[in-house]
């Protein structure tokens, strides 16, 4: 399916008339070891419907119990977007019927969330800051997932059948909703990215999440709605649920604008509901929107409210690290790097190891030209993130020691950082089982050297008449029968005497 312009509004056109107000609901999957109220595995990836149990199958009988590493991760999230940690709250059901949700409600928080009242300053790529004000973060349990076959777009309508995991059943979620972002202008698909990235770098840098947007453990429904510019009432609000990648966060709301305005412009009414996002770049009607009341929510009777004491959320405080971006900043300074590097650094998911491997006692040249350069071409070559490869930083940076030392040469580096991905242990122990540390007995590269040049006597005349590039040929015909193990610079020097 494709969407005809015709529908949109000029992105101008939309400016001249109405003022967008967006509001974003981020839901983050916690990478805790269980899930929300049991004791079942929180794990991506597993066989369908093998990490269950009756409390996240919701079977009668079945209690549930509260993860104390979910509340404290939601404690730390608050107060990294600088919320108030209320002393107390607690759980509410929120009931519908669905297939994803066994037990026909969800367990989450209505109107007494743990956090409220918060900001997040976002950097945004002119360099500015835009202040996005936080409403609330508040915990909940994720829902299973329906996959739809026989469709073209993979959703319900067409599909011949449907199937249904519920491992994700129960996975704790916390749920971050901003308060209405007005007065941006041109800019509000622009903050409405910003604000995304900001937040999935800050929960990488909590270690809460792993926040993969492709695996659905981050997901993003941006509300937009027009009012006339200078009307004070809100207009008619849309949700695109689930749009999971920065960029389609962006291109929703862009398109929502120009829909919306088209719609109003040619006296149409806005209908409040959910939308679909297509990565083709446009969204379609989903359901009418419901509220509040709706959901009919009331206390969950089987949980005890959540009180943190204030000397634990002080606790945690402490914990809270430095922002990314501020981070970063510091650490482009301090490399004397280029933004383009930086930002080339960052999307490749490897900034952090390389800082990690600089901490380990590797240069920040070396490091950047392990991970950004032979690793991450690994890590494409297995089609899996740079962060996801079986070798640690630590590694990394025994390997450049190793390097530095004189114990190996780049080129057999790279052999050892193979066999380390291989699982063949630590690097000086892959350097050592294959016989790949350079060759430092002179006896040896001289052999090596005297065979050369008796093989290639021509050559060796040259050097001799002084045509000392000709060396090359012989100093890589000693590298070809060391394997690459002889110090090449040694090999020149003996090359050189040998023929003088």
């Amino acid at each position: 399916m494709s969407v005809d312009t015709a529908d949109l509004l000029d992105y101008d056109e939309v400016l001249a008339s109405y003022e967008p107000v967006l509001g974003l609901e981020v839901h983050v999957e916690l990478s805790t070891a269980t899930k929300m109220f049991c004791g079942c595995a929180n794990q991506f990836g597993a066989e369908p419907n093998t990490q269950v149990c009756p409390v996240c199958l919701g079977l009668p009988g079945s209690l549930p119990v509260l993860n104390r590493t979910a509340v404290e991760s939601a404690i730390r999230i608050g107060l990294a977007l600088n919320c108030e940690i209320v002393p107390w709250c607690r759980f509410a059901r929120k009931n519908y019927f669905y297939p994803d949700m066994p037990k026909n409600y969800q367990i989450s928080q209505y109107d007494e969330p743990i956090a409220v009242n918060g900001y997040l300053d976002v950097p945004l790529d002119d360099g500015s800051t835009w202040r996005v004000e936080i409403e609330r973060a508040h915990m909940e349990e994720d829902t299973g997932k329906l996959t739809h076959l026989g469709s073209d777009t993979g959703r319900i309508a067409g599909a011949t059948t449907s199937l249904i995991d519920y491992n994700r059943s129960g996975v704790p979620l916390i749920e971050i909703v901003t308060k209405p972002i007005e007065g941006a202008g041109e800019h509000a698909p622009e903050i409405a990215r910003a604000y995304v990235t900001a937040l999935r770098d800050l929960l990488r840098a909590l270690d809460v999440s792993d926040v993969r947007m492709d695996q659905g453990s981050m997901r993003c429904d941006s509300n937009v709605s027009l009012k006339p510019i200078g009307q004070a009432e809100f207009g008619t609000r849309t949700e695109t649920k689930n749009v999971n990648s920065l960029k389609s966060v962006e291109v929703a709301v862009r398109y929502e604008m120009r829909r919306q305005a088209a719609v109003l412009k040619a006296g149409g009414t806005v209908v409040q509901e959910t939308r679909h996002f297509h990565e083709d770049g446009y969204t379609s009607p989903g359901r009418s929107k419901e509220t509040a009341q709706d959901y009919r929510y009331f206390p969950e009777p089987d949980l005890e409210p959540v009180a943190p004491s204030a000397e634990l959320v002080e606790a945690l405080r402490a914990t809270i690290p430095e922002l990314p971006w501020l981070s970063r900043k510091r650490i482009q300074q301090e490399w004397g790097v280029s933004d383009e590097v930086m930002r080339d650094l960052v999307n490749i998911g490897a900034l952090d190891l390389i800082a990690a491997t600089v901490d380990h006692g590797a240069s920040s040249d070396a490091a950047r030209a392990w991970w950004g350069n032979f690793l991450v071409q690994k890590a494409r070559e297995d089609g899996v993130q740079v962060s996801d490869l079986p070798i640690t930083p630590a590694q990394v940076a025994a390997v450049v020691r190793l390097v530095d030392e004189g114990k190996l040469s780049n080129k057999l580096a790279r052999q050892v950082v193979e066999g380390v991905l291989a699982g063949e242990g630590e690097p000086e122990q892959v350097m050592t089982d294959r016989g790949l540390a350079v060759v430092r007995d002179d006896s040896l590269i001289q052999a090596a050297v005297d065979d050369a040049l008796a093989a290639n006597p021509d050559i060796a005349e040259k050097i001799r008449g002084g045509k000392v590039q000709a060396a090359g040929a012989i100093v890589g015909a000693v590298m070809k029968a060391t394997k690459g193990q002889a110090d090449a610079a040694r090999v020149r020097e003996l090359v050189m005497a040998a023929c003088t």
